[in-house]
């Protein structure tokens, strides 16, 4: 009877049967309003990701251009108004120590500062280790700014007409200075967008380089040709640097260097969002906080003492702003350069005798005399006709520190100051 039962009972069978199915049904109804919500984040957080990298590999389909033709665009592109997100990680490769690495980077260039922590001139190498995001913006050549985003505080470099600010947030300090003449104000030394990076390294482009177009891309939405740089050169740390290059207006919009070592980029600057409508004049308006110290410049580039502020303008003397300075002077005025192209190294005397120079080094540490010694276990010595040294290594830039106190640098491997240093 089993095959035949009676219609009673395969009704009440099949009542069973889409009984449970509905029940299936439901659960899986109930289980797929949590489960749809975290695959769709799941596959949101992906996507999220990529978005990087998907920026930076677009293909667009752009006309042929030549490598010079490029570089031409690049030199003619005059670019006068601007805002936009520049995310830039630099890489060096330096070791862990503990804040050490960014103290020793910030008193650099503190000689020239005043000790507020407004001043640009120490400010902004924090730029030179770690990942950073930039907020920028520019409307000719009498207002620019740019601010470093920080977790929860931030610092911004602001310069309208003849004033130029720095302001801490995280401090609530407030650097200020004036430039004699409006529209006069340099750039900082310190590159922040691939435009800067861009610049510093096409004024270096000569019979040592190599210089390709590599397709296109797409960066922060525009389309972009990819220029590639690369030594000519064996021994220098350098491997290649790319950058896009925005293909209307011709303004680099990400810069990116290699180490010749391999692994991530040594330098990585690029726009993550940029515009190149007219900002909001209030964008680069700027008043000191009430409350908050300001330190005034003068024509050396130090500070003056501070007070507090009241809302009030407080003129400056003229001066440069902090840290500018001529790149020509500085590049030839206190030491010989050996060798050419990638290749060049950099002679100077440290003025110290038996290796690693303590100076203003020491003085950093609290008076400990322990320094030199401490930054010596950091390197590797070496020796050669010259007698004997200290080779510090980073990712891109290498420095001899020898006995009789002659510094060699150069973006080249210990074997090529080792040479350089025996030749001298």
């Amino acid at each position: 009877m089993a095959p035949y039962e009676s219609d009673d009972s395969t009704g009440a069978a099949q009542a069973e049967d889409e009984l449970r199915a509905e029940l299936r049904a439901e659960r899986r109804r109930k289980t797929a309003r949590y489960v749809v919500p975290v695959a769709v984040v799941g596959v949101a957080a992906a996507t999220i990701g990529l978005v990087p990298a998907l920026a930076s590999s677009g293909d667009p389909n752009l006309p042929k251009i030549t490598a010079q033709e490029l570089i031409d665009k690049i030199a003619k592109s005059d670019v006068q108004q601007l805002s936009g997100t520049v995310k830039i990680s630099t890489d060096l490769g330096l070791p862990d120590l503990g804040g050490l690495e960014s103290g020793l980077l910030s008193g650099a260039t503190q000689g020239s500062g005043d000790g507020s922590s407004a001043d640009p001139t120490s400010k902004l190498t924090e730029l030179a280790s770690g990942t950073h995001t930039l907020r920028v913006a520019a409307d000719g050549p009498e207002k620019q700014k740019v601010s470093v985003l920080e977790s929860g505080a931030e610092y911004s470099l602001i310069h309208n007409g003849t004033d130029v600010w720095g302001y801490d947030s995280k401090s609530d300090e407030v650097y200020h200075s004036t430039v004699a003449d409006s529209g006069k104000a340099e750039r900082h030394e310190t590159p922040a967008t691939p435009k800067d990076f861009a610049d510093e390294v096409l004024k270096s482009v000569d019979d040592t380089t190599s210089v390709t177009v590599d397709g296109t891309a797409q960066v922060a939405g525009r389309d972009a040709y990819r220029l590639v740089i690369k030594p000519k050169q064996s021994g220098t740390t350098v491997g290649a640097i790319s950058i896009a290059v925005d293909a209307k207006t011709g303004t680099p919009l990400k810069f990116t260097l290699t180490p010749s070592s391999g692994g991530a980029a040594v330098v990585d600057a690029g726009y993550t969002q940029v515009s190149f409508a007219k900002p909001a004049a209030s964008t680069f308006d700027f008043t000191p906080p009430k409350g908050a110290k300001v330190t005034e410049g003068d024509e050396t580039g130090k500070g003056a003492e501070g007070g507090k502020a009241d809302g009030q303008d407080r003129g400056g003397k003229a001066s440069e702003v902090p840290g500018h300075g001529s790149a020509e002077g500085l590049d030839k005025s206190g030491f010989d350069v050996l060798g050419k192209g990638w290749n060049s190294i950099a002679v100077l005397d440290s003025g110290s005798k038996g290796g690693v120079p303590t100076g203003s080094a020491s003085g950093s540490a609290s008076g400990s005399g322990d320094l030199s010694g401490f930054l010596g276990s950091l390197g590797d010595p070496v020796s050669g006709k010259f007698g004997k040294g200290t080779v510090f290594s980073t990712r891109l830039i290498n420095a001899l520190i020898t006995d009789d106190g002659k510094v060699y640098v150069g973006a080249v491997d210990k074997a090529a100051l080792v040479k350089a240093a025996d030749a001298g």
